[in-house]
């Protein structure tokens, strides 16, 4: 799986899918003001590109608490680290010197990032969005980032991403407002994806079985799981109509499309004729088109 296996970071040994880590920090959403859904939608693309999302944590906006989940993060070498918020011009907008913090380096004024922060600003002066477009102290701040640092366009906010990189693990810093979020996932991190994510592919299926108690079946899984160890399954309870039944997804990464349907197609088969032996109601749900 040559085109799978990432060049640099973690994978998990199982699945060789590159391990991602999310540090969503903002004091707004662990006083439950705001929903996190930015990890939500990070952890569905991730999966999506073939990775692996191993951990996500919330944390205040405390720089030695998010240092410090910096370095742990770090310390299990993941291939990225996602942190979410933080980036903006008020004085409780802390990540990046947390970010600084935990790789041991200091903040500095990047020029390039200097110059993407103001021709926003000029931007959104010229279209009536704020009042004026000079650079101040605040504005300047979104152009300070940890030493060694780049950043990454924001195509729709004036808080530029910052990419770091430290012993083949990369940390992109994205902002906390979800359309920045993202758009800059979307549309100014294809090159690091691909350097990450390869040309992995990740579908998934999902058996639609006409029971309640998820008990019933568990062993059937238990023995899929062991004689198809590259692919998840799980089961949960959901409503159909009117009815409970349990729902059963398959997920797997590959190479490639065919590839996947290769370790997806024989499970899916036994699954639907073991469950059937056992005398429950079971069929594949039709993927969306």
């Amino acid at each position: 799986m040559s085109g799978f296996i990432p060049t640099h970071g973690g994978a998990d040994p199982q699945t060789a899918a590159p391990i991602v880590e999310i540090v969503s920090a903002g004091n707004e959403v662990l006083i439950g003001d705001v929903l996190d859904t930015n990890s939500n939608w990070l952890c569905g693309r991730v999966t999506g590109l073939g990775g692996l999302v191993r951990r996500t944590v919330m944390l205040r906006d405390d720089i030695e608490a998010i240092a410090a989940e910096i370095r742990g993060a770090l310390a299990r070498r993941p291939a990225l680290i996602f942190t979410i918020g933080g980036l903006g011009p008020t004085s409780d907008d802390r990540t990046l010197e947390g970010v600084a913090l935990g790789l041991g380096v200091e903040l500095r004024l990047h020029p390039a990032a200097e110059r993407l922060v103001a021709a926003k600003y000029a931007e959104f002066h010229a279209k009536g969005y704020v009042p004026f477009a000079e650079m101040t102290e605040s504005r300047r701040k979104m152009a300070r980032l940890p030493a060694g640092a780049a950043p990454i366009v924001n195509p729709i906010g004036g808080a530029p991403a910052v990419l770091c990189e430290r012993h083949g693990t990369s940390i992109v810093s994205l902002p906390g407002v979800p359309g920045e979020l993202e758009a800059i996932v979307e549309q100014s991190l294809d090159g690091l994806f691909a350097r990450i994510f390869g040309s992995a592919h990740y579908e998934e299926r999902s058996l639609v079985v006409e029971l309640q108690d998820e008990s019933a079946i568990a062993e059937i899984l238990r023995r899929a799981e062991a004689d198809f160890p590259r692919i998840y399954v799980k089961s949960r309870a959901k409503v159909l109509g009117s009815t409970r039944v349990i729902r059963v997804t398959l997920s797997g990464r590959g190479d490639d499309e065919a590839a996947v349907e290769a370790l997806l197609a024989p499970a899916a088969e036994r699954l639907l004729a073991q469950i059937a032996a056992a005398g429950y109601g079971v069929f594949l749900e039709p993927t969306a088109a």
